[in-house]
């Protein structure tokens, strides 16, 4: 079975990073559908049962996206709180998500050991995700290890941002088997 990928970035023509991801994850149709957020919803009018079933589909799904501010692109947040709806991904008779594995891949724009307890953001990327975690284990899923690359906002040369992609294909490939 291939992976969804929900790609969730505002921007993608101007990325450097999650439009390199895209590429890479382009060569590979076999494994993986990609399923572009703001693509597929300019008007952020979002078809909430033609995304059900396509989460029903699918049972190892990755969000991809940009770390904006410490959280999700609005479209991202808005999708979650659209679809993950009680009655279906929660709540009496809500059971759809249970057991599927999820797993995020972020473009962070700042330093690494900015995410330290001494750095300027003063949380982890784990402390930092927590709302994801707690989303999965609400809803029964299953919350993989995430994926991320530092420095995507600046300082990244072509060199890391190629073997990110390179890296984020593995990642994705090895979480199958979490």
């Amino acid at each position: 079975m291939r992976t969804l990928i929900i790609l969730a970035h505002p921007d993608i023509k101007n990325s450097t990073v999650n439009r390199r991801w895209k590429r890479e994850l382009e060569k590979y149709p076999e494994e993986f559908i990609i399923h572009e957020l703001y693509k597929e919803y300019p008007d952020w009018n979002i078809k909430v049962e033609k995304e059900q079933q396509l989460l029903e589909s699918s049972d190892h799904i990755i969000i991809q996206f940009p770390l904006y501010w410490y959280s999700y692109p609005p479209l991202l947040k808005k999708w979650m709180d659209d679809v993950f709806s009680y009655g279906w991904a929660y709540g009496k008779k809500g059971n759809k998500l249970v057991g599927k594995k999820f797993g995020l891949a972020m473009s962070i724009g700042d330093k690494e050991e900015n995410y330290a307890p001494s750095g300027s953001v003063g949380f982890s990327v784990d402390e930092i995700i927590i709302p994801f975690k707690a989303t999965t284990a609400h809803i029964g899923a299953i919350a993989l290890s995430y994926f991320s690359v530092f420095r995507a906002s600046f300082q990244i040369s072509s060199e890391e941002v190629e073997q990110s992609a390179k890296d984020y294909i593995r990642y994705i490939l090895s979480t199958k088997s979490e």
